[in-house]
């Protein structure tokens, strides 16, 4: 086992290919796609030595497990979870040697939702518009790792600097996300925009990449009916016909026709990525910069 290449042993639930995403092409209608935690992405990239820009894997709640056919540094941070390679415990949050033929083990996360796992030498699957992130909105990009899947790997560079430990934030035990006013606050009534930035919201289980739905007070609306589809932004909050937000992510689609209330600030979005459902949300209102 010499080629550069590392063999899917297990998936997990949800295990995709990310890096920094498509930009630029919401005209065509392509979402943005592209790790939801981008911070923690570059993080696992640097302590193995790749550029920000390389994929990596963003798993789901349960992992994954790996069999590399040489030998590779990995690193894995995000959500918390155990590090084995062939059944020993290794460091989560630094860089692992795993041999040729050993069995890389991500685990079930101990909290929090997504972990990130970078390989030197990054992945070669072929980029679809200048990125190899997964989209499961429309479906470009390399599909979900399934079982007994190859991913090519590429030739490690040396890394410009010794990284040992990666301290993170914890993952949030309250989703605090601060929001400007959208283009349709005005199709809400004065008190569902009160309610909006006072009350408290919950992280439903019907979340996913595409958007963080919640659970929580109805915001009633001033004008019944719908719009005519217009363009929609990474961190836009519609409001479909049931009242509860949803929080656009990486896959959002690019245009809707429900009403933008708010927009939640990019920095804040990548806590909504480790938001175990029932966490609570609050929607904190502050002024355009």
């Amino acid at each position: 086992m010499t080629d550069r290449a590392l063999a899917v042993v297990r998936a997990g639930a949800l295990t995709t290919l990310q890096d920094q995403g498509r930009p630029g092409h919401a005209h065509l209608g392509v979402p943005h796609s592209g790790a939801l935690d981008p911070g923690t992405a570059a993080l696992v990239n640097r302590l193995v030595g790749n550029p920000s820009s390389a994929a990596v894997l963003e798993t789901t709640l349960d992992g994954c497990a790996l069999r590399p056919r040489c030998p590779v540094a990995v690193a894995v941070a995000g959500a918390p979870c155990p590090v084995t390679v062939d059944g020993r415990p290794a460091p989560w949050g630094a860089p692992v040697h795993v041999p040729a033929g050993a069995l890389l083990e991500v685990g079930t996360v101990t909290s929090g939702v997504r972990s990130y796992v970078a390989v030197s030498g990054s992945f070669l699957v072929e980029p679809v518009l200048g990125s190899r992130s997964t989209d499961l909105l429309s479906g470009l990009g390399p599909p979900p790792l399934t079982n007994g899947a190859v991913l090519p790997l590429g030739r490690p560079t040396p890394p410009r600097a010794r990284v040992d430990t990666a301290p993170r934030p914890a993952p949030p035990a309250e989703l605090v996300l601060r929001v400007t006013p959208g283009p349709r606050a005005d199709w809400f009534t004065a008190r569902a925009l009160d309610t909006f930035t006072t009350r408290a919201y919950r992280v439903s289980s019907a979340s996913n990449r595409i958007g963080l739905r919640t659970e929580g007070p109805v915001l009633e609306r001033v004008r019944p009916g719908e719009l005519a589809s217009e363009g929609m932004v990474l961190g836009a909050v519609q409001v479909p016909p049931d009242g509860h937000p949803v929080v656009f992510l990486a896959d959002h689609p690019t245009t809707g026709g429900y009403p933008v209330i708010a927009v939640v600030r990019t920095a804040d979005l990548a806590a909504a990525a480790q938001a175990v459902p029932g966490t609570p949300v609050r929607f904190v209102g502050v002024r355009r910069r």
